[in-house]
């Protein structure tokens, strides 16, 4: 289930599915959760950790909260290795679409 991500102002800045993924307002996937840190989606660099649901900078403050979570920092975290890439699969049977993902989603 999605939460609200509000900034310093408590302006609505975001979405958060717990454990998982951050998306913007206009539900742009813009970062994924692993183990506690955050990795944006566009770079695949770490941006912080999560705790909670809060999400924290590379230096330990605070970035954006949703609300049934303690508001605080922490020192600054040790950066994380990256989440390994998966192995390459097998050729299904049938073999791959020629399909874009764009041009999958916008049929």
């Amino acid at each position: 289930m999605l939460k609200p991500l509000f900034d310093r102002n408590c302006e609505l800045i975001g979405w958060i599915e717990p454990g998982k993924h951050i998306f913007n307002c206009n539900m742009d996937w813009i970062a994924y959760i692993s183990r506690g840190h955050s990795w944006s989606s566009e770079t695949g660099n770490w941006i912080g950790s999560v705790n909670e649901l809060v999400c924290l900078d590379t230096s330990g403050k605070v970035i954006a909260w949703s609300t049934g979570s303690t508001i605080r920092g922490s020192a600054r975290p040790a950066r994380p290795a990256r989440p390994a890439r998966p192995a390459r699969p097998v050729t299904p049977v049938g073999g791959w679409s020629n399909l874009s993902i764009n041009e999958w989603l916008n049929q």
